[in-house]
């Protein structure tokens, strides 16, 4: 079964869970609202990739420890894009959960996915409880404070922002879960596959902040020059386009050469190399330069 599918039918199973007995209806079909189109799922892929490369051994757990990080990261979506944050109208091309369900509902829905995520885990305890438990404690920790997304999300109340751990915590976060929490579950230690994460998370922050620069809103499927809107500290603004191409390729470059030795490290290795060409395609890289830039 390909990693997607795996994925999918995983993320089925727990919305259908989510949805069943006298559920509010609406509450309800928000929840697979929030969650579908899959976008990229590249976090879950990362975590499915890392689990195979090192053997894979608990199947189920890697597909529960897949999905448990993505509904987390589709609710970060949800808040992300409420009035009192980014106040945005898209998300994967469709309109924000706010706006289609009511601003109430999507508070609701991100709280629920959040809880859905941890439960998932805890249903795939039984066979490795030990696994589980270390899976739990690092979605814990790249979720909540002071290490994981919401310490990301409040970096941009404060009045003086450090970039650096506001980036690592509010992008980087996830992606580290997604390399840790893939070895985990297939058995191994979760500290050599920090920098991993990182430097994927960083390449993707570097990624998104020349995207939401030179792309339009239909090519996003999401409101565009959102950084510029906001004044957020951003790649393009720092080094502009094409030092920002030169920073992201750099960084996939140190992604690559922090890989673990394990059975699947040429895999691993050319799986990142393929998310790279989707993270900062052709077009971005083929844009004439602007003089100024």
């Amino acid at each position: 079964m390909r990693i997607s599918e795996r994925i999918d039918a995983t993320m089925a199973q727990a919305i259908a869970s989510g949805q069943g007995g006298v559920a509010p209806v609406k509450l309800a079909a928000a929840l697979e609202y929030a969650v579908t189109p899959g976008g990229a799922r590249i976090r879950p892929t990362i975590l499915t990739s890392v689990a195979m490369a090192c053997g894979d051994d608990r199947p189920a757990l890697t597909n529960a420890a897949a999905v448990a990080l993505e509904v987390i990261h589709c609710a970060s979506l949800v808040h992300d894009d409420l009035p009192c944050f980014d106040d945005a109208d898209l998300r994967r091309g469709k309109p924000a959960l706010h706006h289609a369900y009511s601003e109430p509902l999507a508070v609701l829905t991100g709280d629920s996915l959040i809880i859905m995520g941890f439960q998932i885990l805890a249903r795939a305890a039984a066979d490795t409880p030990d696994r589980a438990l270390r899976l739990i404690d690092i979605l814990g920790t790249r979720t909540g404070m002071p290490f994981g997304i919401c310490a990301g999300q409040g970096w941009e109340s404060e009045d003086e922002i450090d970039l650096s751990a506001y980036h690592q915590a509010k992008t980087g976060a996830l992606f580290i879960a997604a390399t840790q929490m893939g070895a985990v579950a297939a058995g191994q230690e979760a500290e050599p596959w920090e920098e991993l994460g990182a430097r994927i998370g960083e390449a993707f922050q570097v990624a998104d902040d020349l995207r939401d620069a030179l792309c339009d809103e239909e090519t996003l499927g999401k409101p565009a020059g959102q950084d510029d809107l906001h004044g957020r500290p951003n790649a393009v603004a720092a080094y502009g386009v094409k030092g920002a191409i030169q920073r992201f390729d750099d960084i996939l470059g140190g992604a690559i050469s922090s890989i673990p030795a394990c059975p699947g490290e040429a895999a691993l290795a050319q799986m990142v190399r393929a998310y790279a060409d989707k993270l900062v395609p052709a077009g971005v890289r083929d844009r004439p330069t602007v003089p100024g830039e």
